[in-house]
């Protein structure tokens, strides 16, 4: 490029500031980055990253969509390692927790490349403007490193212990009193009570790591709350602060005053430990599945389409397990992959990073293309070839985006993210057409079954469900080694008998049974009324230890080869069962205190009640006034019934059309109203959670839509994959998956992909069967 190119002086730049999404670590459509040979285009317009490949070519297809011409060039090359004697890296700070071994530095390579002048080229340097933008760039924190510092920041506020601390007279603390726990000899994980200066080791953890609990047993003692971890504190006045009252950790904005009290000068300390969230990272870091078999050989690494790893963002490996299960499903391949191939060419959002369509797209290419699944040198000294992977960074965080536990690092259950991934995927397809839906696969009926003890009558109800949870018995093996529950031995359990316990009969106690009008014991129960074409199983094997869930140990004996569920099928009313009457619906409440007064005037019972009900309970005079007004009903003191007055049945006719306008039918949107009060925030929400209903009511709804899933027998199912955890507890450990690929246990450890010789299919936590 030339000074005689027109968009270098007529193009007019306005510089990245700190809440500027810059995309420069990775195409916003595909996984290409700026560590490949051709490097990544960002827009010098709106920071947007654009592959440069050929077949692909995200940043021209930019260009054409927006008319930005100029973009920078970027390309990540790595330095040589440092040799002895140069300079140590930093300090260790909040978010730089790297391996011990290596700190990898880099080089950029950059090139301006005009998109209006057929792509020529030109140094940075042409002219000051290009420089101060491409160096801006350059600095700018990118947008998955913004990402993950929001998410990892938690929202850590002031307590009112925090804020009204009172502190006993200063004095200086002698430096010899700083060496170890006051109680024992640890010097590691020491807490400063803030209140009297006393200092003692932190919480011991369930590994028997951490401390002796000396600070807890201080502030339970001495009811003195907040406590300062020594190591954490910086120059600028921040550092762990824990308020043992309100059990969380907590915020001091006068923490540099606190700690003068005792002779500490926040600017002559540096931060010597890892905090709080920076320890808990490296303890679900540590959590690894072996890539090596019991005789010490490495696993056989796998390569190219399918066999794509997904890098661990610090605590998302729940994500990668889950994706690497369902987009082995071949229609998930098909809608986010093949379906959605020419997307990025039409896609109208401004932003590809926050199109669920571009980033499921994304996601599909990047697992199923091979294209990130390249061998490459390992870093280690064993020669195993490894791969890069893919980083799930924009697709986390549009998921993520609002809610309270998925925007966050923090380590998170992978049942409740499978779940939450399909209500997010079904919500957004049924906004545009619900056939696409690929989460209807998971879809089935559960019918229940309830029997009064004394009259012996029944009632049977269909529910829907996406999964089913199985409680699994655990039986201890004697042992005299074993010293906690969760350390002990559990005989191993069959898979049959964890679905017998499914379909067991419990026992209700204090039914109140419409037919005998008391309250009595029921039986109720539950088995298949429909199966799905991928039926997903939670293991639940945990127990609650001191109040805190742990998990144990125990194997499920899984059948070989096929897997038939036809005795749990459910049969619905038998010939000699009678149906019990329906529930008695409970009569409306009104105010008493202004049913009383309306009594009082010498009105009836019911009159005073429907008036109440009519006037929306706003009080003795607004109800007196509608009852002087209705005097002359012929239904006045007709018994009240659970249905609600007349005058909220009727839907706003603005609020039905604006929700038409969303696509909604008008019976959805009539429906949608009626069960929120005509409330148009919650109708939406209520349509959303509702995505299959039309509209039609009751029995002739489910007439027409039919239960989901699959009713002929046989119910044949085969194991296609499986998520493990490994870890103690529910808070804490590591996610993989293993998925059966052209007759191999495929192990997905993050981005290590590797032939699995002995799978542990017993050790499963979510389990994908596929029907036959």
């Amino acid at each position: 490029m030339t000074t005689s190119c027109q968009h270098i002086d007529t193009t007019r730049f306005s510089l990245p500031t700190a809440f500027t999404k810059v995309y420069k670590d990775e195409c916003t459509q595909c996984f290409d980055s700026q560590d490949l040979s051709e490097g990544i285009d960002v827009c010098l317009t709106c920071f947007n990253g654009g592959c440069v490949s050929s077949d692909r070519h995200h940043a021209k297809l930019h260009f054409e969509k927006t008319a930005h011409p100029l973009a920078v060039n970027i390309r990540r090359v790595v330095k040589p390692k440092r040799e002895e004697g140069t300079p140590p890296p930093q300090k260790m700070s909040k978010l730089a927790i790297l391996p011990e071994n290596y700190e990898p530095t880099y080089e950029y390579i950059t090139k301006v490349r005009c998109y209006a002048c057929t792509g020529v080229e030109a140094p940075k340097s042409v002219n000051s403007e290009i420089t101060s933008i491409v160096d801006a760039v350059l600095a700018a924190t990118s947008s998955a490193k913004q990402s993950d510092i929001k998410a990892w920041e938690e929202e850590i506020t002031a307590c009112e212990h925090t804020l009204c601390l009172e502190q006993d007279a200063p004095h200086k603390l002698e430096p010899q009193s700083f060496a170890h726990c006051s109680m024992c000899d640890l010097k590691e994980n020491l807490w400063l009570c803030l209140t009297c200066g006393h200092l003692a080791c932190g919480r011991r953890h369930y590994d028997g790591s951490g401390g002796n609990n000396h600070a807890v047993d201080h502030a339970k003692q001495t009811g003195h709350a907040v406590a300062c971890k020594l190591g954490t504190i910086t120059p600028e006045g921040t550092a762990d602060i824990y308020c043992y009252q309100c059990d969380d950790a907590k915020l001091d904005g006068n923490l540099a005053t606190h700690l003068a009290n005792w002779g500490i000068n926040v600017l002559d300390q540096s931060k010597t430990e890892k905090s709080m969230t920076e320890l808990q990272l490296e303890q679900n870091m540590k959590f690894d599945f072996s890539m090596t078999t019991e005789d010490g050989k490495h696993l056989e690494p796998k390569f190219g389409p399918g066999y794509t790893g997904i890098k661990n963002l610090g605590n998302s490996c729940y994500i990668a397990s889950v994706l690497q299960s369902v987009f082995d499903i071949p229609a998930f391949q098909e809608r986010y992959g093949v379906s959605l191939a020419q997307h990025a060419a039409e896609c109208t959002v401004e932003d590809p990073a926050t199109c669920w369509h571009c980033q499921m797209h994304k996601m599909a290419d990047g697992l199923l293309s091979g294209r990130y699944s390249q061998p490459s040198k390992s870093d280690n000294d064993d020669g195993v070839p490894t791969q890069d992977g893919i980083a799930p960074s924009m697709l986390k965080t549009l998921i993520g985006r609002g809610h309270e536990e998925f925007s966050t690092m923090r380590q998170q259950d992978a049942f409740e993210f499978f779940q939450f991934l399909c209500k997010f995927l079904t919500q957004k397809e049924h906004a545009h057409d619900k056939h696409h839906d690929p989460t209807k696969l998971f879809d089935f009926t559960l019918e229940s079954r309830l029997q009064c003890q004394q009259c012996h009558k029944v009632r049977y109800q269909l529910d829907d469900a996406s999964a089913i949870s199985l409680n699994i018995p655990a039986r201890k093996v004697e042992s005299d080694t074993a010293t906690a529950m969760q350390d002990a031995a559990y005989e191993p359990v069959d898979f049959y008998e964890c679905m017998d316990l499914f379909v067991a009969d419990e026992t209700v106690d204090g039914y109140n049974c419409p037919q005998c009008n008391t309250k009595t014991m029921a039986d109720k129960s539950i088995k298949f009324k429909t199966v799905p074409d991928v039926l997903v199983i939670q293991a639940r094997r945990f127990a609650f230890i001191d109040w805190v869930p742990q998990k144990l140990n125990i194997k499920i004996n899984f059948p070989e080869g096929q897997i038939n569920l036809d005795k749990y099928l459910g049969h619905g009313l038998q010939p000699g069962e009678e149906e019990l009457p329906e529930d008695k619906a409970p009569e409306p409440t009104v105010d008493s205190g202004a049913l009383e007064q309306l009594m009082a005037m010498g009105f009836g019972e019911n009159r005073c009640k429907r008036a109440l009900l009519n006037t929306g309970n706003n009080g003795a005079e607004v109800a007196m006034n509608w009852l002087f007004e209705h005097m002359e009903d012929p239904d006045i003191d007709a018994p009240l019934t659970a249905a609600a007055p007349e005058s909220t049945s009727n839907a706003d006719p603005a609020q039905v059309s604006m929700l038409m306008e969303m696509g909604f039918s008008a019976a959805q949107a009539n429906k949608a109203l009626r069960e929120t009060d005509n409330n148009a925030e919650r109708a939406l929400d209520w349509l959303f959670s509702h995505p299959d209903d039309q509209g039609n009511d009751g029995a002739a709804q489910q007439e027409a839509q039919g239960p989901a899933g699959h009713a002929s027998l046989p119910f044949d199912f085969g194991l296609q994959a499986f998520v493990s955890h490994k870890g103690t507890s529910v808070h804490c450990g590591h996610y993989v998956a293993h998925v059966l690929k052209d007759g191999d246990w495929i192990l997905y450890n993050d981005n290590k992909v590797a032939v699995s010789v002995n799978a542990p299919i017993g050790e499963g936590y979510l389990y994908f069967l596929h029907k036959k």
